[in-house]
């Protein structure tokens, strides 16, 4: 018996030295054509302010993100993919629109910059349109680090991304 607890107290122990897997690299952002990642969206309009979390998953032809309250609970479902993009909410209530960024102006009232979110999420900022965008935070202080805050800015709608997890980047 005292044979047995003292192999499996080696193996606990032994398998806490384990070496961590090795992930294979990443490719530089531009190079990335899908992610996933799990973060905080703030929305101030004027006095108006919003708190959700998001769950992003993208590939080139689709975007899926689920809006969740801070405690998990449903708020809404956008799917953007070659159709047109599709906002269902918690209450079974769907709107469509050619675009994710004509449907954040209907169902708004005010335009959130949907349509070329993807490559800002990835830190390829450009020359947005009518937006101020700032990456004000990074995984690490490497070249090639994801964001981990964006600032989206324009009139008097400001937005803060904090992307708390990036699930996957390939």
């Amino acid at each position: 018996m005292r044979k047995v607890l003292l192999v499996g107290l080696l193996a606990f122990l032994l398998a806490g030295c384990a070496a961590a897997p090795v992930l294979p690299p990443r490719p530089a952002a531009q190079e990335i054509m899908h992610f996933a990642f799990v973060g905080r969206l703030a929305v101030r309009q004027g006095d108006t302010h919003h708190h959700v979390k998001v769950d992003w998953r993208h590939d080139a032809g689709r975007d899926e993100i689920l809006l969740t309250t801070p405690l998990g609970q449903g708020i809404a479902e956008l799917v953007r993919d070659a159709s047109g993009a599709r906002l269902t909410l918690a209450d079974r209530r769907s709107f469509v629109a050619p675009d994710a960024n004509a449907l954040a102006r209907e169902v708004l009232g005010f335009p959130l910059p949907l349509n070329g979110a993807a490559r800002w999420l990835l830190g390829d900022i450009g020359a947005p349109a009518d937006w101020n965008v700032r990456v004000t935070e990074r995984e690490s202080a490497q070249p090639d680090a994801l964001p981990t805050v964006i600032e989206f800015e324009r009139e008097e709608v400001f937005v803060r991304l904090k992307i708390d997890e990036w699930i996957e980047a390939r």
